[in-house]
């Protein structure tokens, strides 16, 4: 069965999938707590959350035609996301406090869900361009919902090093895919390689550069 890794289940690769439900949670709890902000009651709360931990992946199943999309096949992603979200609600403060590591979880998320992306693009037969989009989609998507929703400019279209990092990822996956490196070795050499950069950028500050 398909879930949003991308491959089934009984792979080897078990660690992308508890990633995945970790980073599920991180992007359902940073939807969660944006909408806290802008004073958002209970169910909008929820929805902000929910769409933040799925959204990504549900436009790239809509437009590669792969339906239901991959939380309706699997539902443990909605009850993440849905538990997430009202801990938020509940208990606002204490997140707000965990800013440090909820970056660090974003940035888990955001490198395994790239990686889960692009290795469901290439089972779709993408070529580079196509995998590179789903992958940066599945993994940014969501958080660009969010911002809409409340009301932020989307991360992704700021001086944050993000959606560049995803590319980076994306196309470091591509290319070892097609030259026949181990899956298990591509997937985590990809998936770090998006966290570091990430996490550097955090670190460091850096941005990209505009006018």
């Amino acid at each position: 069965m398909w879930q949003r890794t991308g491959f089934p289940l009984s792979d080897p690769s078990a660690i992308i999938y508890a990633l995945d439900l970790l980073g599920t949670v991180a992007f359902a709890a940073s939807g969660a707590l944006a909408g806290v902000r802008r004073g958002m009651d209970l169910f909008g709360v929820v929805v902000l959350g929910i769409v933040t931990a799925t959204g990504g992946g549900v436009m790239r199943d809509v437009l590669l035609n792969d339906a239901p999309p991959f939380c309706f096949k699997n539902e443990i992603y909605l009850y993440l996301a849905l538990a997430a979200s009202v801990v938020v609600f509940l208990t606002p403060r204490r997140f707000e406090r965990m800013r440090s590591a909820m970056l660090l979880l974003d940035a888990l998320g955001l490198g395994t869900f790239l990686v889960i992306g692009t290795s469901k693009a290439l089972a779709f037969h993408l070529g580079f361009m196509g995998s590179v989009i789903m992958g940066v989609m599945t993994a940014t998507c969501g958080g660009l919902v969010r911002d809409l929703l409340s009301n932020e400019i989307p991360l992704i279209l700021q001086r944050e090093i993000y959606a560049s990092a995803c590319v980076v990822g994306g196309a470091l996956f591509y290319f070892l895919h097609h030259a026949s490196v181990p899956s298990s070795v591509n997937l985590t050499v990809s998936a770090l390689t998006v966290i570091a950069i990430r996490c550097a950028a955090i670190m460091k500050g850096w941005q990209l550069p505009r006018h």
